[in-house]
């Protein structure tokens, strides 16, 4: 009798768990990614909330800005702490764009800014990007970032990363400062 009273112990824990895991999953399960193109300035027009993400040390090459297009049905978000972004509201396209573009120019290695639009499922464009093209010299590549863009409900949660090849040769580089 012990031994029947410890397996359906044993099984109700286990569907607990189960269950907490499934829900879980769920609360976090975004839909597919959204699909970036490159953009023209012409295309960026209307009212941006402005998100400045990065920049936060003197070699912070994880660094972005992204312009969410106000009155739509979706909100940006980062999935990061709130001291890795900074965000401005209610921003013409003109001053979104020239802000972007000086934030992400601040690196000595940045060669140039790429714009680029983020298209919802649907085909409509519902913000834009504007990344730092660095000097391949420096990184290995011009651009260092990988940008993911997943729509969950109308939120658009923003992941973004160093590519791996970058992010190795940083923490190689510093390890060999350490053997010196």
């Amino acid at each position: 009798m012990g031994n029947t009273t410890t397996l359906k112990m044993i099984t109700m824990i286990f569907l607990i768990f189960a269950a907490m895991v499934i829900s879980i999953n769920n609360s976090f399960a975004l839909e597919k990614p959204l699909k970036t193109e490159d953009a023209k300035v012409q295309e960026v027009t209307g009212i941006f909330t402005l998100i400045l993400y990065g920049a936060g040390h003197s070699n912070d090459i994880e660094t972005i800005a992204i312009l969410d297009k106000e009155g739509d049905q979706y909100t940006f978000e980062p999935y990061a702490p709130e001291f890795n972004y900074r965000i401005k509201r209610s921003v013409s396209a003109k001053e979104a764009l020239a802000e972007a573009e000086q934030f992400v120019s601040w690196h000595s290695s940045f060669r140039r800014a790429q714009l680029g639009k983020i298209i919802d499922n649907n085909g409509n464009i519902i913000g834009f990007e504007v990344r730092p093209l660095y000097l391949p010299t420096t990184f290995g590549l011009s651009d260092v970032l990988d940008v993911d863009y997943w729509l969950k409900d109308s939120k658009v949660i923003v992941k973004v990363k160093l590519k791996p090849s970058v992010e190795m040769m940083l923490r190689d580089g510093d390890r060999s400062k350490d053997k010196d």
